[in-house]
């Protein structure tokens, strides 16, 4: 196998960007246009409740996560047990790329009807489920060290956060197109950026030759026997708990930011991208610190500190008044929680994936971040079912409670992540290294007296 160098990770991370464009696209301006005073597409569908205090696209993402709760372990079973030419991974996104871009175009391009936008943002997340679930099982496969798996981390934190600054500058790139009405404008924007968002997530696909660099043997459990075994894993369980809490919350103030910005702090929708930019480089210059600290302090205690850092910029949001210095505010204290939940919890998934390895003898990462990948797309689904819902009214006081709502999950977050015991997987890792590397001294050494004795025969 040849060796996994930095330049292969970063290829690797090019491929996040992308993802996380999309996503970026959907979880913060889906709801903005299509729901509110600023919505552009809100005489195609309905936004009033309909029954329960629910709405229609509160509904759509619940009844979209129930399809994932089937088609998120398949997936993932799907490529666990694959075994093609270009590998268990590569494939996957290579075929899917194009399309998860163009369903992403379709959920603001296409529907007419209710039906038609169900259909396209159930196909959004069952597309993005067939990407990100071997993506995602190529960061423990390409972290195949502790440093590799932090670097890997640390490096798909960054084009992460970069797809999801680059999905606040729609409303920017639409207001260039000044000879179309506004919801065509929107379209061709989201285009603009779905076919940048494409290129992306095939630069891993064509550039990384999988077979060379991960030695792999297809798995034979079935596909919910292993998410079964997967979730009999505790330390995993106690993780995906918290992992729910964190998307829920972070969606919520995601989804949230655009109406925060024009009516909290009645400012325009295009400081958006300028948020995200302050938030960006503030993460990005904690990068280091966070790559340096978690191998000495551990990731348990930095995540925890991650939480209560979120808690506390949602609950500025809270009590912002008029004015961007408010904005400003915010996005230079989201830096700190940004950079530090951006990249420990795909090392802690990685970390558990391996120690589970060690002690089963089965590689089923795939089917561990799938669990990851549905943790995130139910945190997201369960927020906008909560926003949409809060803010029917679309009173100033309503956009506070989505803020106070996340400041109180993200503290729940942090509680729940304290039962994570960080120790006991790390150690079941550190043993199994050091009985591999006895090992190969123990090898190294008969081979060298196999050799001195034939030597010795040869001589006589």
């Amino acid at each position: 196998m040849k060796k996994i160098t930095n330049k292969i990770l970063w290829i690797f991370a090019v491929g996040q960007f992308g993802w996380s464009l999309l996503s970026g696209i959907i979880s913060s301006w889906m709801v903005y246009y299509y729901t509110g005073e600023n919505a552009v597409f809100s005489s195609y569908i309905t936004t009033k409740q309909l029954f329960l205090g629910l709405t229609l696209f509160g509904i759509i993402t619940a009844v979209g996560r129930v399809f994932d709760a089937i088609t998120d372990p398949l997936i993932a079973g799907w490529s666990d047990a694959s075994d093609f030419k270009g590998g268990r991974r590569i494939p996957f996104m290579k075929a899917i790329a194009v399309p998860f871009a163009a369903i992403t175009v379709g959920v603001f391009a296409l529907p007419q009807t209710s039906n038609e936008a169900a259909n396209d943002v159930i196909l959004f997340y069952l597309f993005m489920t067939v990407y990100c679930t071997p993506y995602n099982a190529l960061i423990a496969e390409l972290g195949d060290t502790q440093k590799n798996r932090i670097n890997v981390s640390t490096y798909i934190s960054f084009t992460y956060i970069a797809g999801f600054s680059v999905a606040y500058l729609l409303p920017n790139l639409a207001g260039l197109f000044t000879g179309m009405s506004e919801a065509n404008a929107v379209r061709l924007a989201i285009a603009i950026l779905a076919a940048i968002a494409a290129i992306a997530m095939l630069v891993p696909s064509f550039l990384i030759k999988e077979r060379e660099y991960i030695s792999s043997v297809p798995v034979k459990t079935k596909a919910f026997s292993s998410l079964f075994k997967s979730f009999k894993n505790k330390q995993f369980r106690r993780f995906v708990y918290s992992d729910i809490i964190y998307f829920f919350a972070v969606t919520l103030f995601q989804t949230g930011l655009a109406f925060y910005i024009t009516r909290l702090m009645h400012a325009d929708e295009g400081n958006s991208f300028v948020l995200t930019v302050i938030m960006t480089v503030g993460s990005l210059c904690l990068y280091p610190a966070v790559n340096k600290l978690a191998p000495k302090l551990g990731k348990k205690k930095i995540v925890v500190t991650g939480f209560f850092a979120y808690a506390a910029v949602f609950l500025v949001t809270v009590f912002c008044g008029e004015g961007m210095i408010w904005g400003y505010l915010i996005a230079v204290m989201a830096g700190v929680p940004m950079a530090i939940l951006g990249i420990l919890p795909q090392a802690v998934v990685a970390d558990i994936a391996e120690a589970d390895f060690v002690e089963t003898g089965e590689k089923r990462n795939g089917m561990f971040f799938a669990a990851r990948t549905f943790a995130m797309k139910m945190g997201q689904a369960l927020a906008l079912l909560a926003f949409t819902s809060i803010t029917v009214s679309q009173t100033e006081f309503s956009y506070r409670v989505t803020a106070i709502v996340a400041t109180v999950c993200c503290l729940i977050g942090a509680i729940l992540f304290l039962f994570y015991n960080e120790k006991l997987v790390m150690d079941t890792i550190g043993k199994a290294a050091e009985t591999e590397k006895n090992a190969a001294e123990t090898a190294e050494k008969d081979t060298v007296s196999c050799e001195k004795q034939s030597a010795e025969e040869a001589e006589k």
